[in-house]
């Protein structure tokens, strides 16, 4: 198990506890949250089921007839006709159990909510009048579509308000455990090639397990995203709509993001998607953004009315650039884009993309990580002779990091044509801001600056190994 110490050490901590409890995990399709779970509680389950996709409320039942049969062979269960049976037989199930703690464990839980199915009502009946009446049972239900399990579980309103006693995100992996589980499987790559696979997988277990000994990251690259049989391949329209109702809305969201990289307010979104801005759209972008697909920012000094989202999903980034539209792909056709301006424009994002997700590690780095900080960006106002920061550390201790990030294959030189941009960028903040606080211009790039005449202006001159530390 690589990781995932904070979420074992809640579940552990659930598991000994006196009394019922009723936790709630949810997480991005393919991060891990059932193997997190199987992992915690293996050969402690008392039962276990998972909901099938897209599944009539006959198919769901006739799965949870055929599972409970399965675990339960000696039990001459009665078929269930309906969820409030189902759960009954759940409930005897649990009578009959000589362990301690009895845990029931609920996988892709939003599945089994078919239209007119019963299932919610039959879960709280479930939970408010027989299991909170007891101290030995631990209920783990898990649900990728985030949103669900945020608007129907979390925060429902009925017969389940607040009855979710704790709730776990499972977030993907950092580079650092990437790395750990790259090492567990006896792969030998270092931090630059893992830096590239992080750009196109993100942070995501399922697809980092695809990754193969013996084969460079382009290779891998190559394999998994191009070759006729890759997972990726045919994974993005998979992905969006096993998570979400009517997916074309959200997939219409993530394209219009995708064409602008530093992000696009709420009513650009509309514009640029057809998407009519009202309550829907306020629902499909907290849908997103739940399932860890968008990120919503507030730029330096602006208001939340000036709120930007911007695409954060590494892999929606990589299939929208290079895999959608192209029916057939050459022969290495990965290790052929690496030269290309279509591959460099898009690194230079993606690597941004792996700082932002990492900001911690670049606060520890800095030694600023017991310090109260706020991390935006910043667009001047002024259409010539502007400029923009795409990451900057507002610290509580007076001083400001303007953050620069550069993916390169060797060590990065500026130029004196780069100097006087990021001179300019300085000046230019500190004069619109009119801050009163330091600025101390940070660069990290993948293996660091070649010092010269104009290195010595940079306070800060961090490279991608930063972005590995523990935390």
């Amino acid at each position: 198990m690589i990781g995932r110490e904070i979420e074992k050490q809640i579940l552990e901590e659930k598991l000994a506890s006196a009394k019922s409890e009723f936790v709630a995990i949810y997480g991005r399709r393919r991060v891990g949250k059932t193997f997190l779970i199987r992992h915690v509680f293996e050969n402690k389950l008392t039962f276990s089921i998972t909901g099938l996709s897209n599944a009539t409320l006959i198919r769901q039942l006739d799965n949870f007839n055929g599972t409970i049969k399965k675990q339960y062979p000696k039990v001459n269960f009665t078929p269930a006709a309906k969820w409030s049976e189902a759960f009954d037989q759940i409930s005897e199930v649990i009578d009959k159990s000589k362990q301690k703690k009895k845990v029931i464990f609920i996988d892709e839980l939003p599945w089994f909510d078919t239209a007119h199915s019963g299932f919610i009502s039959a879960l709280e009946h479930f939970w408010n009048d027989w299991a909170t009446k007891r101290k030995d049972l631990l209920l783990v239900v898990c649900g990728s579509a985030a949103s669900w399990m945020i608007n129907n579980l979390i925060n429902n309103k009925g017969g389940l308000h607040n009855r979710v006693t704790q709730r776990i995100k499972v977030e993907p992996f950092t580079l650092q455990e990437c790395k750990a589980f790259m090492t567990s499987k006896s792969i030998a790559l270092d931090n630059y090639q893992l830096v590239q696979l992080y750009m196109v997988l993100g942070g995501v277990p399922f697809y980092w397990d695809e990754v193969k000994k013996g084969q460079s990251a382009a290779q891998n690259i190559d394999r998994i995203c191009f070759a006729a049989n890759g997972l990726l391949l045919t994974e993005f329209s998979n992905l969006y709509k096993s998570l979400f109702d009517k997916a074309e809305r959200h997939e219409a969201i993530v394209n219009a993001l995708a064409k602008k990289g530093k992000g696009l307010t709420r009513d650009e979104i509309s514009s640029e998607s057809g998407l009519p801005s009202g309550g829907g759209l306020t629902r499909l972008l907290n849908e997103l953004e739940e399932s860890g697909f968008i990120r919503r920012y507030i730029p330096f000094g602006k208001k939340s009315r000036n709120t930007l989202y911007q695409l954060c999903d590494f892999f929606s980034l990589f299939h929208l650039r290079f895999i959608r539209g192209t029916k057939t792909f050459d022969k290495d056709h990965w290790v052929k884009l690496i030269d290309s301006t279509k591959y460099r424009a898009w690194s230079g994002y993606a690597f941004e993309q792996v700082c932002m997700s990492h900001i911690p590690q670049i606060k520890k780095t800095l030694g600023i990580n017991g310090i109260e900080t706020e991390s935006s960006s910043w667009r001047s106002s002024n259409t010539i002779n502007g400029a923009q920061i795409d990451l900057l550390i507002d610290r509580r201790d007076g001083v400001i990091n303007i953050c620069e990030m550069k993916f390169s294959v060797g060590t990065f030189i500026i130029d004196k044509k780069y100097n006087n941009e990021l001179l300019n960028k300085v000046n230019v903040f500190k004069s619109e801001t009119a801050t009163k606080k330091s600025v101390f211009l940070t660069i990290l790039t993948t293996f660091g600056l070649q010092t010269n005449a104009y290195s010595g202006n940079v306070q800060n001159d961090l490279n991608m190994d930063v972005l590995f530390m523990p935390i």
